[in-house]
C-alpha cells in the first residue's frame, strides 16, 4: 500500500515539475518574442524620429516626405504621440500628432487633448521618449510611443495559457476522480457479488447433503457417500478463500501438471452441468509432460471463469467446450474455444472492463479478474484471439521462464 501511494506521488510531482517547466518555458519565450518586437518597434520609432528630424533640417521635396509616409509611417502599427518640448500633444487638424489611438470621435479639442496627456503618461511609464532635433542638437519635438496589439498579446497569453491548463487540470482532476471512484465503487460491489456467487454453490450443495444425511442417515453407506461430496465442497469453499485472500498479494506458484490441473476442473464442471439441464462437454488436449510455474488456486478460478463463459454463451443446450496446450519456444499457450454465439464487435473493445457485463445477470469482474491474474500474477497474457457466429477463443499466454 505504501510503495502505491509512494509511486502515485512520485507521478503526481513528475506532473507538477512538467506543468511547471511549461509554464516558465512559455513565459520565457514569449517574453523573448516580446523583447525581439519591442526592439523592432523601437528602431521604426528611431528611424521616424530621424526622418522628423531629416524633414525639419532641410527643405525637403515631396518625394523625400513621400518615401518617408510610404516606408516608414504605413509601417508603424503601435500607439504613437508627438509632443513638444514641454510633453504637450501635438495635436494637428490633419491627425499627424498621434497614430494608433483610438479616441471618441465627438471630443473637443480640449478633451482630446487631456486624453493624449494620459496616454503620454502611460507611454512613458513603458518606453523612454524618443527626440528629435532642430536645428544645432536642439530638441524639438518629443516621440513617445506605447506597445503595439501583438506585444499585449503575447504578454497576456502565456498567463491565459497557465490558467486555462490549470482550469483543465482541475476539471480533469474531479472528472477522473469521480470516475475512479465510479469504478471503485463497481468494483466492490462486483466483488461482493462474485464472493456470494462463489460461495453460493458450495453453500448450496452442503444444504443439499444435510438433507439426504437426514433422509438416509439409517443408511451408513449411503451416509458416507455423502460425506465424501460434503468434504469435496468443504475443500472447494477452502479454495475460495485462498482465491480472495491472494487478490492484492504477490501469490506463490508452484509447478503444477498442467493436464492433472485442467482435468480436475473439467471432472468439476462434468458434475454439474447435467444439473443445470445442459448437455455440454469438456474437451481437454494436453500433452502429460507439461509442467508449469502458477498458483494453482487463482490459476483453476482463470479457467472456470473462461469455461463458465463458454457455458453462457452456448445458446443450445448441447455444446461443445475444447481446452487445448501446445508449447512453444517462450510461452505454454492454453486455448479455451466454444461453439456458442460469439461476441459482438461493441462488447470485444470492452470485455476485460471492470463491471461490464453482457449478461443480464452478469457482474463484469470474471474476465477483468481473469486477466488481472494471468498478466500481474503470473506475467503473461489473456485476451480473445477470434470470436464469430461459430464461437469464441480465448488465449492464455504463460511464459515458461517465470519464477
Amino acid at each position: 500500500m505504501n510503495t502505491s501511494f509512494s509511486l502515485k506521488s512520485r507521478i503526481k510531482l513528475l506532473l507538477l515539475l512538467v506543468a511547471t517547466f511549461l509554464g516558465i518555458s512559455s513565459l520565457f519565450f514569449s517574453q523573448m518574442i516580446i523583447q525581439k518586437i519591442q526592439e523592432k518597434e523601437t528602431e521604426i520609432a528611431n528611424l521616424y524620429a530621424k526622418s522628423l528630424t531629416y524633414l525639419a533640417n532641410s527643405e525637403g521635396i515631396a518625394g523625400d516626405f513621400t518615401f518617408i509616409f510610404e516606408n516608414i509611417v504605413q509601417r508603424i502599427d503601435f500607439p504613437l504621440i508627438i509632443t513638444d518640448t514641454n510633453d504637450i500633444p501635438i495635436v494637428e487638424t490633419n491627425g499627424t500628432g498621434f497614430r494608433n489611438i483610438e479616441f471618441d470621435s465627438t471630443f473637443t479639442h480640449a478633451q482630446l487633448l487631456t486624453f493624449l496627456n494620459n496616454k503620454v503618461k502611460e507611454f512613458s511609464k513603458q518606453n523612454e521618449p524618443i527626440l528629435v532635433y532642430y536645428p544645432q542638437d536642439v530638441v524639438w519635438r518629443k516621440i513617445y510611443y506605447g506597445s503595439s496589439d501583438v506585444i499585449l498579446l503575447l504578454y497576456y497569453f502565456p498567463f491565459a495559457q497557465i490558467a486555462f491548463a490549470i482550469i483543465f487540470l482541475i476539471i480533469a482532476y474531479f472528472t477522473f476522480n469521480y470516475f475512479r471512484k465510479s469504478e471503485e465503487s463497481n468494483i466492490w460491489v462486483g466483488l461482493s457479488k462474485e464472493t456470494a456467487h462463489q460461495l453460493g454453490t458450495p453453500i448450496s450443495s452442503l444444504l443439499g447433503w444435510n438433507e439426504l444425511i437426514k433422509l438416509n442417515y439409517e443408511n451408513p453407506v449411503k451416509v458416507l457417500d455423502i460425506s465424501e461430496e460434503i468434504t469435496n465442497d468443504l475443500n472447494r469453499l477452502n479454495r475460495i478463500a485462498n482465491r480472495f485472500s491472494k487478490i492484492g498479494s504477490r501469490p506463490e506458484l508452484k509447478k503444477i501438471n498442467l493436464l492433472e490441473k485442467l482435468e480436475e476442473i473439467k471432472r468439476y464442471f462434468d458434475r454439474r452441468f447435467p444439473q443445470s439441464g445442459m448437455q455440454i462437454s469438456i474437451l481437454v488436449d494436453c500433452d502429460k509432460s507439461i509442467i508449469t510455474n502458477v498458483n494453482p488456486d487463482l490459476f483453476e478460478w482463470v479457467i472456470e471463469n473462461l469455461i463458465k463463459n463458454a457455458r453462457d454463451a452456448i445458446e443450445s443446450k448441447k455444446g461443445v467446450i475444447k481446452i487445448k496446450v501446445v508449447e512453444n519456444l517462450k510461452y505454454i499457450v492454453i486455448e479455451v474455444s466454444d461453439n456458442g454465439k460469439g461476441i459482438d464487435s461493441k462488447s470485444k473493445k470492452k470485455l476485460f472492463t471492470p463491471g461490464y457485463s453482457t449478461k443480464l445477470r452478469g457482474w463484469g469482474l470474471g474476465l477483468s479478474l481473469s486477466k488481472r491474474i494471468i498478466n500481474e500474477y503470473h506475467k503473461g497474457k489473456l485476451f480473445l484471439k477470434e470470436t464469430s457466429n461459430l464461437g469464441s477463443t480465448f488465449t492464455i499466454l504463460l511464459p515458461k521462464n517465470i519464477l
